[in-house]
């Protein structure tokens, strides 16, 4: 865990360069498949007209005042996250986990470049942020029940993927199904999992430790993606489509927007 005064270092570095994002204890393997999304819910994000190939959501960089000590107690992620999901439809929870990923990749993926708000983007589409189907986001970064996609059994616009861990993420031991805020397939899950949350384990269902691995798999290759095409190389390796590779586009630059505002 990052002491006090350097998360407040990093948040402020985080502020000034708006590629906002502790470590990483956990790293496992190289992808085979990419995540499959949930299935569509009300209010589904509308694609970006923007094409694939632009640059990535610009960001911009606001001058940042010296920021005061922190008082005890007070973890100064958690209350610039307060701030953004009063301006946005985030829990602050969930931007912390994707905050803390970005400041992780940060330290052992710095080529990579990602951004907090392209793994919030990727989270809206997968689960709205962990409340798909009404579920709440815990303050353990968990929904307050498991997210289980849909079985994977070829039919209509369906993947087909038979069961490859025996029902130990989905609970279906005839079909793989994506599992968590991320949406993850177990066989990708368990190429990246990555323990974000410092419990000692991956957990899919774990915020914190889906949005590190979501990052690391977006970033694989040495991908760098504060770049037009590495951004949508990156998204569309998660789900090869590119009207979501759109709507991340959209949501990230809404995100963006919301965290300039928060000085």
């Amino acid at each position: 865990m990052l002491a006090a005064l350097g998360r407040l270092a990093l948040v402020v570095s985080l502020l000034a360069a708006m590629v906002v994002g502790v470590a990483l204890v956990h790293l496992l393997g190289t992808p085979e498949k990419a995540p499959v999304a949930a299935p569509p819910r009300p209010e589904d994000p509308k694609p970006a007209q923007v094409a694939p190939g632009s640059i990535a959501p610009p960001v911009q960089a606001p001058q940042v005042e010296p920021q005061p000590q922190p008082q005890p107690g007070v973890d100064p992620v958690r209350e610039w996250a307060n701030q953004v999901s009063a301006v946005v439809d985030i829990p602050a929870r969930a931007v912390v986990s994707y905050v803390n990923a970005d400041l992780a990749l940060r330290q052992h993926q710095p080529n990579c470049r990602i951004s907090w708000t392209t793994l919030a983007g990727i989270g809206r589409i997968e689960s709205n942020h962990g409340r798909f189907g009404d579920r709440q986001l815990r303050e353990d970064a968990r929904p307050s029940t498991p997210i289980i996609g849909i079985k994977l059994d070829g039919g209509p616009n369906v993947r087909l993927i038979p069961d490859s861990d025996g029902g130990a993420l989905d609970g279906d031991v005839e079909h793989d199904r994506a599992v968590g805020p991320m949406q993850f397939i177990p066989t990708t899950w368990n190429k990246w999992a990555t323990d974000g949350s410092g419990d000692g384990r991956g957990d899919p269902q774990n915020l914190d430790d889906a949005a590190v691995s979501a990052g690391r798999y977006l970033c694989a290759g040495g991908r760098d993606m504060s770049t037009g095409s590495g951004w949508w190389q990156g998204v569309m390796s998660y789900n090869n489509s590119v009207e979501y590779a759109q709507k991340v586009f959209g949501l990230a630059e809404t995100y963006a927007a919301a965290g300039n505002q928060r000085r």
